[in-house]
């Protein structure tokens, strides 16, 4: 197994789709298919949920802080009885071109148990990023890689020992 606290957050990154094999997923059914999007939307519920905690709880902003990687950022833009809305993001140093990536705007729905991304930055200056916004054509098929990818990147975030709350977790 890849040691990923040797590698920089760009290496990281870059590092996802070559590492997909790796990590596990919860969906079972023809990949890109309707069915299986609602699988992945399941996914991203359980990896967010131990990222985050109570999901219906969540308000305003968290900030996880690990050794040798960008801060992860968490904000809640919108809450109301059945969903919220978030922002998700790596907060990059001064020493990086880019303030923030990837910028996700996710959507918990909150009785159905699902996370769908809704959004991400419009321009991705990370190669990966690049290529998965340049790969997904119509609607099932970007909603496919914005969720796809949030998916891997929970994992990620969750081995690299994030925790957007607790002790760990800076307001």
């Amino acid at each position: 197994m890849i040691d990923m606290r040797e590698r920089s957050p760009w290496e990281a990154l870059s590092g996802l789709a070559a590492d997909d094999a790796r990590l596990p997923a919860s969906w079972r059914g023809r990949p890109r298919s309707f069915a299986a999007l609602m699988a992945l939307y399941d996914s991203n519920h359980l990896r967010l949920a131990r990222l985050a905690g109570d999901l219906r709880s969540l308000a305003g902003q968290r900030r996880s802080r690990v050794v040798d990687d960008c801060d992860l950022e968490l904000r809640v833009l919108e809450r109301s009885p059945y969903t919220t809305q978030l922002e998700l993001t790596y907060v990059f140093g001064a020493e990086h071109d880019m303030p923030s990536a990837p910028d996700m705007l996710l959507c918990v729905y909150h009785d159905a148990r699902l996370v769908e991304v809704r959004g991400w930055a419009p321009r991705h200056d990370h190669p990966v990023l690049r290529d998965w916004r340049a790969a997904a054509g119509p609607a099932l098929d970007e909603r496919w890689a914005r969720n796809m990818m949030l998916n891997k990147w929970l994992e990620y975030c969750l081995e690299r020992g994030h925790r957007l709350f607790g002790a760990d977790a800076a307001p």
